[in-house]
């Protein structure tokens, strides 16, 4: 079955879709091809859990299809190494902007046009 993921890592979110089966391993070796960071260099999260065990699947670490779907694609956090002091960031993930409230004249255009569309059906 397909999982929908979203990788995030401070800006960037990278949308992958995968198998339950598919191990952490692989799924590193996925952000490589992306990232250009080896997967030496990759620390996965879910929620606040390290996804440690390279050889687990998605499914073993609770990532199904009934929780990972098109529509709602899980969040599964990523923190690279920092070869300058040795260490792994801390995660962190940038929340997504929000749109900003239509102004009041666009407000009233919008409503207005809907009345009229509807005189025409």
């Amino acid at each position: 079955m397909d999982v929908y993921l979203m990788i995030c890592h401070h800006k960037t979110t990278i949308f992958i879709e995968a198998k339950e089966m598919t191990t952490v391993h692989e799924l590193k070796t996925v952000v490589e091809g992306i990232l250009k960071r080896s997967l030496e260099e990759q620390q996965l999260y879910k929620d606040d859990q390290l996804l440690d065990d390279d050889d687990r699947t998605l499914l073993d670490y609770g990532l199904s299809s009934q929780s990972c779907c098109p529509h709602v694609p899980a969040t599964v956090g990523l923190a690279l190494f920092r070869p300058g002091n040795g260490t792994f960031e801390p995660l962190h993930i940038d929340p997504f902007s929000s749109t900003p409230e239509l102004p009041d004249v666009m407000k009233k255009q919008q409503s207005g046009s809907s009345s009229s569309e509807q005189a025409l059906h």
